[in-house]
């Protein structure tokens, strides 16, 4: 008996010594956003609030950068663990030699889009020849809308380009210009309404341009077998889970972590934007990222199209 009585004292000992120890800390994970903390990121700030990073041993920390240009360009020098990005801005990146890979789709669908004041003068695209359009970010929106513009039989030199600096709702509702290309649909459509100056959207995807992920997020090549990226992944996607089951919940959730976005246009953002998520956030569409791959090359933006492979996964 005081064999047992001994042994029983040891476990007993073993297992006090055991739950005195602190807990595992959590394994540190930084994400860069593209811009500051908006209705777009909320499948990110539903998971945080919700406390699945945790519940995966993730200590995610959200930062929004000082440079909207500079996430994804820190994630490819390896100073950040993963950023918040956009599939056109990948493949240029890719093919500009940054080593950068598309893991997870946040926003599934195309945000950006053409929009005119809904009572102006501009009816169909056809309408826009020879009038201002204002653009913030040369390139890509030339390519939108060229695109757009060639299938009503025009062309860019049919209008005139006119950079209005990201001011494209004040732009169009002063009469600066008759129509803004790289409006997002669950913003600036939503910012003109509340003005009183409602708009009306032209979407790239029904006007010739392959459908796309609008937000993504990407990782460093170097870093795909890092264990932590598919326990963020099966977080993200209980987040996003949780905030289509539990849409006005979620509201609740997001403002009470940033209760400065508690207003008008953020409500309808969040409206908007809630059935555009991606339901199924790492997986992947490869034909449908090669032939958007292959839209950027006939519009002289990439030279060549690499393998899918190369620049998005599925990592689970």
């Amino acid at each position: 008996m005081k064999v047992v009585r001994k042994a029983f004292v040891a476990i007993i000992a073993i297992l006090t010594g055991w739950m005195a120890q602190p807990a595992f800390a959590a394994d540190k994970l930084t994400i860069l956003l593209d811009w500051f903390v908006n209705p777009d990121h909320a499948p990110l700030i539903i998971a945080q609030q919700k406390g699945y990073f945790s519940d995966a041993g993730l200590d995610v920390e959200l930062v929004a950068p000082a440079d909207p240009n500079m996430p994804p360009k820190l994630v490819a020098a390896g100073k950040a663990d993963l950023a918040v990005s956009y599939q056109p801005q990948l493949h240029m990146q890719v093919a500009e030699g940054l080593p950068l890979v598309r893991i997870a789709t946040l926003v599934a669908t195309p945000l950006s889009s053409l929009v005119v004041l809904k009572d102006g003068p501009i009816k169909t695209i056809a309408d826009l020849k020879g009038r201002k359009v204002g653009y913030s970010v040369g390139g890509f929106e030339d390519a939108l809308l060229g695109t757009m513009l060639g299938k009503s039989g025009l062309s860019l030199t049919d209008v005139e380009l006119v950079n209005v600096n990201f001011s494209l709702s004040p732009s169009i509702i002063s009469g600066q210009v008759d129509a803004v290309i790289g409006a997002y649909r669950n913003f600036e459509l939503n910012q003109m309404d509340i003005l009183k100056k409602p708009g009306r959207a032209f979407y790239p995807e029904e006007h010739g341009v392959p459908p796309y992920d609008e937000l993504i997020i990407v990782a460093n090549r170097a870093s795909l077998s890092d264990a932590r990226l598919v326990r963020f992944l099966g977080a993200l996607e209980r987040g996003i889970q949780f905030l289509i089951n539990h849409p006005d919940e979620s509201w609740k959730l997001f403002i009470a972590a940033h209760k400065d976005l508690n207003d008008e246009l953020n409500k309808r953002a969040w409206r908007d934007t809630l059935s555009r998520f991606a339901l199924r956030p790492a997986a992947l569409d490869s034909v449908r990222y090669e032939r958007f791959a292959k839209f950027l090359q006939r519009n002289k933006l990439i030279r060549s199209v690499p393998p899918v492979e190369t620049y998005a996964r599925d990592i689970r």
